[in-house]
């Protein structure tokens, strides 16, 4: 009898916040009494179908070892980082070739994404659990969106229909990302997420649309934003 594809979490942590203030990582700065990445990390490690998380962190991170959170009974893997997201995120998924099957799902999440509401992780889930592929949590665009010049003057206002921002998680079959982010990396190519590697290699992604309150803590001023958000929700619906 085939083995049930099971929900894993990789998370790339290996950054270094080049737009934050300060000398600490932004995935460590303080957000509503904790730090941002154990936001991240708990939304996963309580949902009862992610079977396990791997966190890609810098070689010379001095701070993870001091934020590593309880487990809940779910084993947490750590790998190496790499220069950039898709170098973390390809040497976390060959580092589990032991652990993971073929068809099993990765859910691969920003750990400057500490808004996420199970809600959407039930979604993503429910919604792409047979399909072949996988696909992307994002949102429809609602602002206009201007096309700019090296000079910092409007070019073209192209329009926003069928536009969508790209969120995450992105989840996809273990095999197909780990083979697409490698040849995407051979072809002398840097996707700036999975989808993009995958589109590269000739997959269908699919959307799913989710909340517009997962945010991405880029800046200063996002903290405040998303320590709103947590506190409204009363730390995060589950």
């Amino acid at each position: 009898m085939q083995q049930a594809a099971r929900f894993w979490a990789v998370i790339p942590a290996a950054g270094t916040g080049t737009r934050m203030s300060g000398d600490i990582p932004k995935q460590y700065l303080p957000l509503a009494g904790r730090t941002v990445i154990e936001h991240v990390l708990d939304v996963f490690l309580a949902h009862p179908r992610i079977a396990g998380m791997s966190v890609a962190i810098a070689e010379a991170d001095a701070y993870w070892r001091q934020y590593l959170l309880r487990s809940q009974g779910k084993p947490v893997r750590i790998a190496r980082g790499g220069a950039q997201r898709v170098h973390s995120v390809l040497n976390t998924l060959q580092s589990l070739q032991q652990e993971l099957n073929t068809q099993d799902w990765v859910l691969v999440h920003d750990a400057v994404r500490p808004c996420l509401h199970a809600s959407d992780l039930d979604r993503l889930m429910e919604s792409l659990g047979q399909d072949p592929v996988g696909g992307i949590l994002a949102t429809p665009l609602v602002d206009t969106v201007k096309s700019v010049d090296p000079k910092q003057r409007i070019s073209a206002t192209p329009t926003r229909q069928n536009l969508w921002r790209a969120f995450t998680p992105q989840m996809f079959r273990y095999r197909l990302l780990m083979e697409a982010l490698d040849a995407a990396l051979k072809r002398g190519e840097t996707p700036t997420d999975e989808a993009a590697a995958m589109e590269s290699a000739g997959h269908t992604v699919r959307v799913v649309e989710g909340r517009s309150d997962n945010i991405k803590i880029t800046r200063p001023e996002d903290l405040a934003l998303a320590e709103a958000i947590l506190n409204q929700s009363g730390g995060r619906s589950l």
